[in-house]
Parts: structure tokens; sequence; C-alpha cells
């Protein structure tokens, strides 16, 4: 809030807030002077300066210090409304208000700048340690379909007369499938840094959620070449939904991939589609080992991954997911289910048609 407050109040409106809220504090001590003595008074006024060290700049901090004491002697010690001070004691009292009301907004406002100081340290070592995360998993990730893509080339270069043809469609199909892995890096990175910039703006047109699924699914067992078994429970009757076919297409696919990626090879996965009222609910649960319930809640995070996670991967894919469809104002959900694996459930409000059930009709 300090930090927010700093960047959009001028210069000029602080002071101009500083002296009036200092003013209605006046006014309410003294409508409240019969009832409390001048020096509650000079507490209340101390509270004052201390917010507003909280939040502005020195300079109107200070003024405001200065015109706390002024009003303070003016208003509520004796003899009212001059500034002469008969009482040795009132002077002595007037002198240490004025003195604690500058110290005490000096060391506010320095408390602040060593809190700013140690936030910068620690958002700065933050952001190195999610570069070096970063570099580190894209050295991995990128370095490996790279070198594929170059061995694969090379044999095809050098010994293109003696490949077999079944030999140069292998060669070619590693190329393909590097490509497409290198490519997936590539649009996560540029897909995160959408997320981050804010500039995501959803483009709604009508969508076929049991199209979307199905094809979904059949690009994840093209690139991967499963050994899971993907099921697909999906009522043909479905509506159509008024989304962005795209966003939620990558979705999907980040959340299949991942369970494709981190389940064994007999496991199963599950996808069921529903339609509540204008609610569209996707869940993707497989039987696998779940996540560790202390780092459940990080798993859409950017660049984490779990502490036993297999190496690879950059922990960019299910933070994908989650600003994906929360720039389509739905929400992403992760639990693990009793029966042993872990349950994403997908949903988002959105318009609804059954013309494509009117049209099979």
């Amino acid at each position: 809030m300090t930090k927010y407050l700093l960047h959009k109040v001028s210069k000029l409106n602080q002071y101009i807030i500083s002296v009036l809220l200092i003013l209605a504090v006046a006014v309410f001590c003294h409508f409240l002077s019969a009832y409390i003595g001048y020096r509650v008074v000079a507490f209340i006024l101390l509270v004052t300066v201390s917010l507003l060290a909280m939040v502005f700049d020195i300079l109107p901090v200070l003024l405001s210090a200065a015109l706390t004491a002024l009003i303070w002697n003016f208003f509520f010690i004796q003899p009212l409304f001059t500034f002469r001070i008969t009482s040795t004691e009132d002077r002595i009292l007037f002198l240490m208000y004025f003195l604690i009301a500058l110290i005490n907004a000096v060391l506010t406002y320095k408390i602040r700048q060593v809190e700013k100081i140690a936030a910068q340290k620690e958002e700065k070592a933050n952001t190195i340690k999610l570069y070096n995360t970063l570099l580190n998993s894209l050295s991995h990730e990128l370095r490996t379909p790279i070198a594929t893509i170059i061995a694969a080339t090379d044999n095809l270069q050098m010994n293109s007369k003696n490949l077999t043809p079944l030999q140069n469609y292998e060669l070619v199909d590693e190329i393909s499938k590097a490509s497409f892995r290198l490519n997936n890096q590539v649009d996560n990175l540029l897909n995160m840094s959408r997320i981050d910039s804010g500039v995501i703006q959803p483009k709604k047109d009508w969508c076929d959620i049991e199209e979307l699924i199905y094809s979904t699914v059949k690009k994840v067992e093209v690139n991967n070449n499963p050994s899971q078994k993907i099921a697909i429970n999906i009522n043909p009757s479905i509506p159509l939904f008024k989304i962005d076919k795209g966003l939620l297409e990558q979705a999907v696919y980040n959340i299949l991939n991942n369970a494709v990626l981190y389940t064994t090879a007999n496991c199963r996965i599950d996808i069921v589609a529903l339609c509540n009222t204008d609610l569209l609910q996707i869940m993707i649960e497989d039987n696998g080992g779940g996540f560790p319930e202390n780092e459940i809640d990080n798993v859409f995070d950017k660049f984490y991954r779990l502490n036993n996670s297999k190496p690879g991967g950059t922990g960019l894919g299910l933070s994908i997911v989650k600003g994906f469809i929360e720039a389509m104002g739905g929400s992403v959900h992760v639990e693990n289910v009793s029966t042993g694996g872990a349950r994403f459930t997908i949903s988002i409000a959105a318009e609804t048609s059954y013309l494509k059930n009117l049209k099979n009709e």
C-alpha cells in the first residue's frame, strides 16, 4: 500500500492531504476538548503524524509535525488562541512535543525506507533465483530437442545415400517431435510473458467442447505417445460454449501433458466435461500418486517444480493453465482424490447454445 500511495500521490497532493488531515483531526479534538485534556490531544496529533510518516515522503511529514505543534500550542495550551505559553511545565511539554513529533516522523520514515530496501533486496534475490531456475530448466529443455534436431539432420545430410526409407522416416519423425517440443517451450515462455504483462484478451466464439477435448487428446497422443490410457466421458448433447477456444485448448493440453509426463505407464487418465446451467466444468483425473500435501498449494506457481520431480521441465505449464483460465473469468482447482491420484477441475461461466443438438436431430 505504501508503494502504491507513493507512486500514485504527487508531492503537492501529499502536502495538501497532510495539511487537511491535520486540520480535520484538530477540529475533531477541539469538539472533544471538554472531555479530554490537552495532553491527550497531543497524543492524538502524534499518532496522526506517525500515520502520515508511514505513507508519505519526509518533507510533507515534517511539515505535518511542525503544524501539529503550532496547532496544539495555539488551540489547546493555556492561554488559548495565542502562541504565548505562561507555564514552565507547558513550555517544556511543548518543546518535548515538537522534538518528539519531528524525531517520530524522521524515524518512521527511515524505518519505512529500510523496509523498502530490504523488500527490494528480497525481490532481487527472488528474481535471481527464478532466473537461475528458468535458465537451468531451459538449458535442459532446449538443449535436448536442439541436439536431437542437429544429430538427425547431420545423419540425413551425411548418410542420405546409405539410409533406408524407414531410417529416413524415423530421423524425420525425430526432427518433427523435437521441433514440436522446442516450439512448445517457446510458446510457454511467450504465454507466460503475455500473462505477466496482462495483455491477454479472450476472443470468445462458439466452441464445441467435445470436439476440443478429442482434438487435444489426439495432439497429446501424437506428441507424447503415452502408455497411459486416456478415457473421455462427455455427453454428446453438451451445448456449445462461447469461450476462447485457443486459451482453453492450451490449458487442457498442459494439464494432460503434465499428467502423461508425471504418472506411471499403467495409470489411467479420465476426462469429464459437464454443463451446469451456464457453467462449463472440465475435470481431468488420474490414478497416479497425486501431489504431496505440503506442495499441492504451489503447483500453479510460476517456475515451481515439485521436490521429487524428474529432471527437465520449466515449471510453467500449470501456471499458464491458471493464467489462461482466469483470463477467461474462470477458475482452476487441483486436489488429491481419496482413491489415489489428482483431479484438476476447470470451471468457466459462459453463454451456451444448443444449436448443435438441433442440427444433429
